[in-house]
């Protein structure tokens, strides 16, 4: 029964009101107490909405709470003494899931008041999730022993109290930090075995990550580049790496990522701005099994070398998958279409190394970029495991609304291009692939438009 039905039923049946009394789950927000945004009365809906979240809680006897979900959104600056006493009524002993995302000014966020969190209340809490507050008394919660999941965004902690408050809870197992702009220097303890999963984003002072959880298996981070280290990183088989402002995401990655985690199996490469071509390097990705190189800037240098990517597949002797997507393609001013120097698609050679485990190669955005064309010869002349290669000229075939049939949707400039690729493709592709090599070529339908 959804909690509004709960309610309803408590206002005809006195048996039904003793169970509302102790309803478990307490989802709270506008929309589940279906009050009416409207710009133009946001000081109604903010009284309403404390009106009813304090009906709510006063009629309920804070028993039996296994879930506690409170955002405030749209209602901004919400006066502190409204949201502790809420707390202090949902948070009981038995409480698994809380959830408390504020809405106000950045500036004054509220200050989490950690003394709710009693002994015996903290001790049941096994996913932990805090928003747009202050949590500066983080280090003195004390002991979160079946805490497993963690979420801090745009939280006002230190990398010195946010340390303390992972030493207490030792049951981790994700945790996931974004927009927080007071650390520095994140550092996992030791103490954390049971941590599996770590994600970091858009903490925009930060510059060094320090791991040390035995069992890590997957690190995500999008950011600037900075000092990571995993420790022995023997655990740790995936790793999604996005820089979306600072240029060279991909020299970064090509030349300290093997070093980072050298057992990685699977890598997600994404950023906006790449100003340089991929290096040689001498460090391998020994596992790797699967690669994915996602490239954002909408309009990329006529000199940007595709064909330099060969690196990471020379770098990658297990590799099986290799996918490439440019994110928003266009018009493409180094085009092999307007190239008068004859067949020039002939690559010069980085490497005569063969890519002996290769199997499946997706390119999205596919375009007819001179060196775009090399890459693309390079792979099927050097693979001979190779079994499917699609070259898609839109923007992702398989990224598709798929729920409402809906391809997304392209540029004018973008659909000149996927044209140009369309007759590079058959000038200069379609009479090298192998009859073993499935070869799918996807090209903007009306529904791309």
């Amino acid at each position: 029964m959804q909690m509004q039905d709960a309610a309803l039923a408590a206002c005809v049946s006195l048996s039904f009101l003793r169970s509302w009394r102790c309803y478990p789950k307490l989802m709270l927000s506008v929309d589940s107490l279906h009050i009416k945004e409207d710009a133009s009365r946001k000081d109604e809906i903010k009284r309403e909405f404390i009106s009813r979240v304090d009906h709510i809680l006063q009629n309920h006897s804070g028993m039996g709470v296994k879930a506690f979900s409170l955002h405030t959104y749209p209602c901004s600056d919400l006066h502190p003494s409204y949201v502790d006493h809420w707390l202090q009524i949902a948070i009981t002993p038995g409480i698994e899931k809380f959830e408390l995302s504020m809405f106000g000014r950045h500036d004054t966020k509220y200050n989490f008041p950690c003394s709710v969190l009693s002994s015996e209340r903290r001790s049941s809490i096994r996913s932990f999730f805090l928003a747009v507050c202050s949590f500066h008394s983080a280090a003195q919660v004390g002991c979160m022993s079946s805490l497993t999941n963690l979420r801090l965004h745009s939280v006002n902690v230190t990398g010195e109290e946010l340390y303390g408050f992972l030493s207490n809870s030792c049951a981790l197992k994700q945790f996931y930090l974004s927009n927080c702009e007071d650390i520095i220097w994140l550092k996992i303890p030791c103490l954390l075995k049971q941590l599996d999963i770590l994600h970091v984003f858009g903490c925009l002072k930060l510059q060094m990550i320090e791991s040390n959880a035995p069992k890590l298996s997957t690190f995500s981070y999008a950011g600037d580049a900075i000092c990571i280290s995993l420790g022995d990183a023997l655990h740790v088989r995936r790793v999604d790496f996005r820089h979306d402002r600072s240029p060279g995401a991909l020299y970064y990655a090509r030349t300290k990522l093997p070093l980072i985690a050298p057992k990685v199996q699977t890598l997600v490469l994404s950023t906006r701005s790449e100003t340089v071509n991929t290096p040689m390097a001498s460090c391998k990705f020994l596992q790797l099994k699967y690669l994915e190189i996602v490239l954002c800037a909408p309009i990329f240098p006529s000199g940007y070398n595709f064909y330099s990517l060969v690196s990471f597949l020379d770098a990658s002797p297990a590799l099986e998958t290799f996918v490439l997507r440019i994110a928003l393609p266009t018009i493409r001013p180094d085009s092999i279409i307007e190239d008068s120097g004859g067949d020039s698609s002939r690559p010069q050679c980085l490497s005569d190394q063969c890519h002996d485990r290769l199997k499946n190669v997706m390119i999205t955005g596919f375009c007819s970029a001179k060196s775009m064309i090399q890459l693309t010869i390079h792979i099927i002349e050097k693979t001979k495991s190779l079994m499917c290669l699609t070259l898609d000229t839109t923007r992702g075939h398989d990224r598709r609304f798929a729920k409402i049939d809906k391809c997304l949707r392209l540029s004018k400039d973008a659909l000149v291009e996927a044209e140009k690729a369309r007759v590079a493709i058959q000038r200069y592709v379609e009479g090298r692939v192998p009859s073993t090599v499935n070869l799918k070529v996807i090209e903007p339908c009306s529904k791309c438009i």
